[in-house]
């Protein structure tokens, strides 16, 4: 792919960005179209297109024929699919791997922003500061998790936090997360089998933080998102019994009970693991009702309000 700006890679540090896609032709098209843009050139961009019907791959070989374009059968999902990117980029030489979804909008910097947040810190993961496309409203900037409440803090909304530089945290999300390959050779690759969709970002990301791989994220790479085009958005956005099951128990349910169970059996100290286990499940079975009563009742009372006011 050809790319404008200056080549910040050489010989000895070569990025590959691994991203994996299904049926999301315009937005895998904005993506790439927005990496074209970087300010800083010499990266590698690996596809995973994971058996997409809607032409995605033609797309990609008509238009992006520097992009390294690979096929799944449709069942790897996230996991499987940045996985099998992860492999080609490290038997290709990549010294760093970046995860990237495609319903993303790099800003020109974005690249060279996450670069230099990994030269800062040689060992560490870097993560993306994630902002509403349009509004630029905050999103993501890094979480830590309190296993005795089964909480997790966004550092959104710390006070103290200035948004400025590297903040370290507890583990990150995948949507844009960059990766040292020393990393991947010490702790292995995203858990496909216990993660295929959800959370194998966090398991990983927590994981290597216990292995004295630290986990910060940078406030000066923003990545714009759709917060509406994650696969849960629709399960909480249109409230119902039918969406409340597919929350806790859909492969790409956002409470999913299982996967769940299995980053608490992996992460959580095993001390804390009778507190940290059953108040996070109570949080994630609870949540939804919690949150379909106070939507149900905001609505009541708005409605109660206007007829008062006719």
């Amino acid at each position: 792919m050809s790319h404008s700006g200056s080549q910040i890679l050489n010989s000895d540090r070569k990025l590959a960005i691994v991203i994996p896609v299904h049926n999301r032709l315009g937005f895998t098209r904005s993506c790439l179209e927005h990496l074209r843009r970087q300010t800083v050139s010499g990266f590698q961009i690996i596809v995973v297109d994971d058996g997409s019907s809607d032409g995605t791959s033609e797309m990609i070989r008509d238009e992006f024929p520097d992009v390294t374009l690979l096929h799944g059968d449709g069942n790897l999902w996230w996991t499987g699919a940045t996985n099998l990117g992860v492999k080609v980029a490290v038997e290709q030489g990549a010294s760093h791997v970046m995860t990237l979804n495609d319903d993303t909008v790099p800003e020109p910097a974005f690249v060279e922003n996450m670069w230099m947040g990994a030269l800062e810190k040689p060992e560490a993961l870097v993560g993306a500061y994630s902002v509403e496309v349009g509004s630029g409203r905050p999103v993501f900037g890094g979480e830590r998790i309190h296993w005795t409440t089964g909480f997790i803090e966004s550092l959104l909304q710390d006070p103290a936090n200035s948004r400025e530089g590297l903040v370290e945290v507890t583990h990150y999300a995948g949507r844009g997360l960059l990766i040292p390959k020393a990393v991947f050779q010490r702790i292995g690759l995203f858990d496909a089998v216990h993660f295929p969709h959800y959370a194998a970002d966090y398991d990983f990301t927590y994981r290597a933080g216990r292995y004295g791989y630290p986990v910060f994220c940078n406030y000066q790479a923003r990545l714009g998102i759709y917060p509406e085009a994650s696969g849960d958005a629709a399960n909480r956005r249109r409230k119902g019994l039918r969406n409340y099951y597919r929350h806790l128990f859909d492969i790409k349910g956002g409470a999913n009970l299982k996967v769940f169970f299995w980053f608490a059996l992996r992460n959580c100290p095993k001390y804390l693991l009778p507190i940290g286990l059953p108040m996070g499940m109570a949080r994630r079975i609870f949540g939804y009702p919690m949150e379909w009563m106070r939507e149900t009742c905001r609505l009541w009372w708005n409605r109660d309000a206007s007829y008062r006011r006719a």
